[in-house]
């Protein structure tokens, strides 16, 4: 049993019908106070975000390029990132270097995010900053609230990026991905 949990208590001055109804143990101390964190807000992990696209992106561009070379498929080589038409267009036509390219970028973003919150508990931005993402009991979180919390991430981009604006709006501070995962981002 922990510290912290209820025990019935039965002292041995007592009475078999006063320890039967049930008195409790007064809480113990557990011997430590628990830890004061700060919980980041937007802006900070606004540029935490764009420090870990800043990495992503390069690296995703390339297996894209990679990967579309040796498939065969490559976007029309006369648009470029101003030509919104065209990419309205290539959207809704569902071109498919265009569904490949975004599927590959969104899967390479996503690995990146598990890989390091299982395995650091934060993201190289967020080491950057000195940020961490913490579970509600204050721990690193398990590797399940780290895929609940990359589901989040879909959660936030599929709301329009609501889910991430959020947390601006927040008392808590918390964006989608963190009410889904059951996580908080501190200053470490």
């Amino acid at each position: 049993m922990s510290d912290s949990e209820p025990s019935l208590l039965r002292d041995p001055g007592e009475g078999p019908a006063r320890a039967s109804a049930g008195a409790l143990e007064p809480p113990r101390p557990l011997g430590r106070q628990a830890p004061t964190v700060h919980v980041v807000g937007f802006w900070r992990r606004a540029v935490a975000a764009a420090v870990d696209l800043a990495v992503v992106v390069p690296l995703a561009a390339l297996v894209v390029l990679a990967v579309g070379k040796l498939a065969g498929v490559a976007l029309p080589h006369r648009i470029g990132p101003l030509d919104i038409d065209m990419w309205i267009d290539l959207v809704l036509a569902t071109d498919p270097a265009l569904v490949m390219g975004l599927t590959m970028f969104a899967a390479i973003g996503l690995v990146y995010l598990l890989v390091f919150h299982i395995v650091v508990g934060r993201t190289l931005g967020m080491r950057l900053l000195r940020l961490r993402v913490i579970d509600v009991y204050g721990d690193r979180p398990s590797p399940a609230r780290c895929v609940a919390r990359c589901a989040g991430y879909l959660a936030g981009v599929a709301t329009l990026f609501l889910g991430f604006l959020w947390m601006g709006f927040d008392s808590e501070k918390r964006g989608l991905q963190d009410w889904i995962a059951g996580t908080y981002v501190i200053r470490a």
